[in-house]
């Protein structure tokens, strides 16, 4: 039987989710729906999969439960494995205490046990919270190549979005040379994406040395790597040119959403080669009344469509009747919109009914901000939500 893995991923979804608001009240946010029918923590997983990476921990702590169900034993993602698969990995109690994980990477260093079962010579440390396709197998023989002790994958922003990101510059070799989290005056548009090749040897060490300091945040970026850097580790930046979209804010997700729509996709879910798998009942047909009206949308399974569904995304078992009209938005499963309501520039989250004639959101020319309706949300008839509202009490 076999008894180490070459390389496992260790999968942080952990985070609360904030900059998402009532989207992620009560569901941790890389199981905040995408595209239909897809969780966001899908792509990250398809990843892991599609890059003959079999052996995944996930790092839970926020609201975790249906992120928890939605994992199962791995199934979806054919990592079901006797030995390997994916494993839920909360915080849990040890030496006396309980401890919530303090950072990125105080959360890997509470499960360094899990990386021992496997004996790795290299640990890829992942985010769940963003929407791309990218063949880990590449970044690993870049990182061999290389000789690294940790290699950065990296993707070029537009400078106005560098303060949001780690940032860093590379000598023509690809050798990392300077890195600053999240500048405020940033001097390259070199950002990293999160995602993180290491030799186990050196990742243990710098985990081991983090923790013993009382004055670390425990974060990835804020501590280890300036500490590598500081050490004249060698640090190397793999450059990906494809797809990538951080969508940890209500507008970043709503964009990524639509970037499906374009006529030439900017990011392609239904490509064969790079299969996107989930975790999806088998979902009867969607039915198009006499009288709807569909242009450029994608709609679940499931769903029954009687009027206009405009510019949108629509996940399973939705609901649009007759006289109702929906543009420019996202509407997760379960979502019923009455008669005569009309749903512009919004986010609806699962299982919210929008009551007849009331009117959600504003046309997105008009500046207000999308609108967000919370998980179950009812909304009464004839109800005026503008644009730019969060709603999240049950009206």
């Amino acid at each position: 039987m076999q008894n180490r893995k070459d390389c496992i991923a260790m999968l942080l979804a952990g985070g609360q989710g904030s900059r998402l608001y009532a989207l992620t009240n009560s569901v941790a946010k890389p199981a905040v729906s995408f595209g239909a029918k897809y969780r966001i923590i899908d792509f990250t997983l398809s990843n892991c999969i599609n890059s003959q990476i079999d052996t995944v921990g996930v790092l839970t702590q926020y609201q975790p439960m249906l992120l928890n169900d939605y994992i199962g034993n791995g199934q979806p993602w054919d990592m079901d494995r006797l030995f390997g698969g994916v494993h839920v990995l909360p915080p849990y109690q040890a030496k006396g205490k309980s401890d919530w994980y303090l950072g990125t990477a105080n959360a890997i260093y509470q499960n360094l046990h899990f990386v021992r079962t496997y004996n790795p010579d290299y640990v890829l440390i992942l985010s769940g919270d963003h929407i791309y396709n990218m063949d880990y197998s590449k970044l690993k023989k870049f990182h061999i190549q290389n000789d690294a002790d940790i290699t950065i994958a990296t993707i070029t922003v537009p400078i106005e979005q560098a303060s949001r990101f780690g940032i860093l510059t590379a000598d023509n070799e690809g050798r990392i040379t300077q890195f600053v989290e999240k500048p405020k005056h940033p001097t390259s548009t070199l950002a990293s994406m999160g995602v993180y090749m290491f030799n186990t040897n050196v990742l243990f060490d710098y985990l081991e040395q983090d923790a013993m300091n009382d004055n670390s945040s425990h974060d990835f970026g804020k501590d280890i790597i300036p500490k590598l850097l500081q050490d004249n580790a060698r640090m190397y930046a793999y450059r990906f040119d494809g797809y990538w979209k951080d969508v940890g804010t209500l507008e970043s997700l709503w964009e990524a959403n639509m970037d499906l729509l374009t006529e030439k996709p900017a990011f392609d879910i239904f490509e064969s080669k790079w299969k996107i798998h989930s975790r999806n009942k088998l979902s009867p047909p969607i039915y198009n009344g006499d009288h709807c009206c569909i242009e450029n949308a994608i709609i679940g399974g499931g769903s029954s469509i009687y009027g206009k569904v405009t510019n949108s995304i629509l996940g399973k078992g939705v609901i649009v009747h007759e006289g109702a009209v929906v543009n420019d938005s996202l509407l997760f499963d379960n979502v019923i919109v009455h008669q005569g309501a009309t749903v512009d520039y919004s986010i609806i989250d699962e299982q919210v009914s929008i009551g007849s004639n009331s009117a959600i959101g504003q046309a997105r020319s008009e500046g207000n901000g999308l609108t967000v309706i919370a998980r179950g949300v009812v909304i009464a008839e004839d109800k005026r939500i503008n644009g730019g509202i969060i709603e999240e009490a049950i009206l």
